[in-house]
């Protein structure tokens, strides 16, 4: 087996688990606060939104620093970096005296973040172009899938072992990623640019400055998309099901529909990406999206809803991995894994502000305009994209 196939096979599982951690958190987090001795509920609804998104508004910043860390030194040891300190922090959740501890461990776990910049950077910077497609198409399920399978697994996790299982399970599987990275990832690294380079200096050495930042929009808006309905999932699963009792698990099945749809056809469309060109799928991939997002506002049962979440999986999973392939082809090798930190800090504020967007748009006009105000976006993301990457390229 060539060693790019090896190294995404590692760096996979290790970016499934990672996602997982970051969002796995969610359901049971209100929970788990409680657990920790917080009675009051606006209490508990405030403190789980301060230690739900500061991971993520942390991590907006970290990640640039670790993608430079990575041209210097290396991505093998920025990955088993991430790997290790995220297994011990997020273990450590577990055993949390109180709240402010566990979002003083949620803010650490931001700062440590770095872990799906360097592996991606790693497989960028090993495939040959021919298959530059398809390992980043199936590098972005992990992410994504992740992401959006996360609520659920924390979920499950909660029901069968309990609230701090869910953190002590979640480590544990980090810390297999980090033993099987010292065991099978393998890097010839050379750090081609021996100078320290300001962010400045490195924005001036980014060939396709326009392009680039088109880029970093769009994968912005689409992790917008991707998490607008996370705080109304729940209350909108609860008015179209009659089954109350279980409404907790069909919400996470629900969010995560599209989790699973995105594991099935990233790799196929990223196959595809190599054939007709990554700007085609990524238009076409932002039209179905924005689309999809429309009749979600109008379905009358909870199937109906998982079956447009599917779709939509379906759609985003040509965006992320174009967005990878595009970036990889206009940007140096030496400034990739500097690039690829901008774009997942792009990410990290999209899952933050998707989550604040959607949490007061419904709060100030209802649940329906969350699914319009969505699609708004991401069809104005298409034409931005039409005019200036589909017809530049």
């Amino acid at each position: 087996m060539k060693m790019w196939k090896k190294n995404l096979i590692v760096c996979w599982f290790g970016i499934f688990v990672a996602s997982i951690g970051m969002s796995q958190i969610a359901p049971v987090l209100p929970l788990y606060i409680q657990h920790l001795g917080v009675q009051d509920t606006a209490s508990i609804t405030k403190l789980s939104g301060i230690a739900f998104g500061i991971t993520f508004i942390v991590s907006a910043i970290f990640s640039p620093i670790w993608g430079s860390a990575a041209d210097k030194y290396g991505r093998k040891p920025m990955i088993l970096r991430a790997s290790l300190g995220m297994a011990i922090t997020i273990g450590c959740m577990g055993f949390a005296p109180n709240v402010y501890v566990l979002i003083g461990l949620r803010l650490l776990q931001g700062a440590i973040t770095g872990y799906t910049t360097a592996c991606t950077a790693l497989i960028a910077t090993q495939t040959d172009k021919e298959n530059a497609g398809y390992a980043l198409g199936t590098l972005s399920t992990a992410n994504i899938a992740g992401s959006l399978l996360g609520p659920t697994i924390g979920g499950f996790i909660d029901e069968i072992f309990g609230l701090q299982s869910v953190f002590f399970i979640t480590g544990t599987l980090l810390l297999i990623s980090f033993i099987t990275t010292v065991l099978f990832v393998k890097e010839d690294f050379t750090r081609k640019n021996k100078k320290v380079l300001s962010i400045k200096e490195i924005w001036d050495s980014v060939p396709e400055k326009n392009l680039t930042i088109t880029m970093f929009i769009t994968f912005f808006v689409l992790s917008i998309a991707l998490y607008s309905v996370e705080p109304i999932i729940t209350v909108y699963v609860r008015q179209l099901s009659n089954n109350s009792r279980h409404v907790a698990l069909l919400a996470g099945v629900t969010f995560s529909a599209s989790g699973l749809a995105n594991i099935v056809a990233a790799p196929k469309l990223g196959k595809l990406s190599d054939k007709i060109g990554a700007h085609k799928v990524i238009l076409v991939c932002l039209i179905g999206a924005g689309i999809i997002f429309i009749p979600q506002a109008f379905v009358r049962s909870i199937w109906q809803l998982m079956g447009l979440r599917f779709l939509l999986g379906i759609a985003s999973a040509g965006l992320n991995p174009s967005v990878n392939i595009i970036l990889k082809k206009i940007t140096p090798a030496s400034l990739t894994g500097r690039v690829f930190g901008f774009n997942m800090t792009a990410g990290y504020l999209g899952i933050f502000g998707g989550s604040l967007l959607g949490g007061q748009v419904a709060g100030y006009f209802g649940m329906r305009y969350v699914f319009f105000i969505t699609s708004a976006f991401l069809l104005i993301n298409a034409i931005w994209v039409y005019f200036n990457v589909y017809r530049k390229l």
